[in-house]
């Protein structure tokens, strides 16, 4: 069977691994990739094929590194859709954060996206149709206070969007984003009871997104309209 391909980048856990779950459910064939959760990965992985009747194949690697990247491509030959969702963050000031810690936010949340990007692109060409999904934040447009790096980051990532799919969208090829909000994942385990009851305070739908709601609107996204490119698209329950 001639199922179509789609590579999920950070889906060990979180965001990622609901639209893994969600992409195997509509019978995608998937590569899905991690950094450091190759356990977690694998069992993901296991648990897809068994249940949805679909192949995966998973890879460990860093993402911020071009040459990893263009291995994890080497076997790749068909590519329908590509979700840059890895991401890391750093919380603290700029003027106490290194220049390695910098470099490290914007090359994992940023670099990886570009990297990806930039090698299936022939693969979607060949195709002759595509979709690059990128997960971004609200943060990418109206900038966190002590999160300076993720916010340039994700604010680098919504500009990538909207010029890539200018310049794709001849090829038939669709370049979006998804600006999350407060979406409950590990990378908010930071927060505590108190700070997740303030934001919650502030946001119309008074609770906290869920992962499976993201990866919902990523299957609607990479799954219907042609005509749909170069757009941000926000999930944050009117908070923004």
């Amino acid at each position: 069977m001639n199922r179509k391909h789609a590579i999920i980048t950070g889906a060990s856990r979180g965001i990622g691994k609901a639209i893994a779950e969600k992409f195997a459910a509509a019978g995608y064939d998937l590569t899905i990739t991690c950094h450091e959760n190759t356990a977690l990965l694998k069992d993901l992985s296991d648990r897809l094929e068994k249940d949805c009747g679909i192949r995966c194949r998973t890879f460990s690697l860093d993402l911020s590194l071009y040459d990893s990247v263009r291995e994890l491509f080497d076997d790749i030959d068909r590519a329908d859709v590509l979700i840059n969702n890895a991401g890391i963050s750093y919380i603290g000031l700029l003027q106490d954060m290194s220049p390695q810690d910098w470099s490290r936010v914007l090359n994992t949340n940023l670099s990886s996206a570009f990297y990806c990007s930039k090698l299936v692109i022939p693969l979607m060409l060949k195709n002759g149709s595509g979709k690059i999904l990128n997960i971004s934040s609200v943060w990418g447009e109206h900038g966190a206070s002590m999160e300076a790096a993720y916010s340039a980051s994700k604010g680098g990532l919504n500009a990538l969007t909207k010029a890539l799919a200018r310049e794709l969208a001849p090829s038939n090829i669709q370049v979006n984003a998804i600006a999350c909000g407060m979406i409950d994942t590990d990378m908010n385990n930071c927060l505590n009871i108190e700070e997740k009851a303030s934001i919650i305070n502030e946001i119309p739908a008074d609770r906290i997104g869920q992962p499976e709601e993201v990866a919902s609107l990523a299957l609607q996204i990479c799954t219907g309209n042609k005509y749909l490119t170069g757009q941000i698209i926000t999930l944050d329950g009117g908070w923004m």
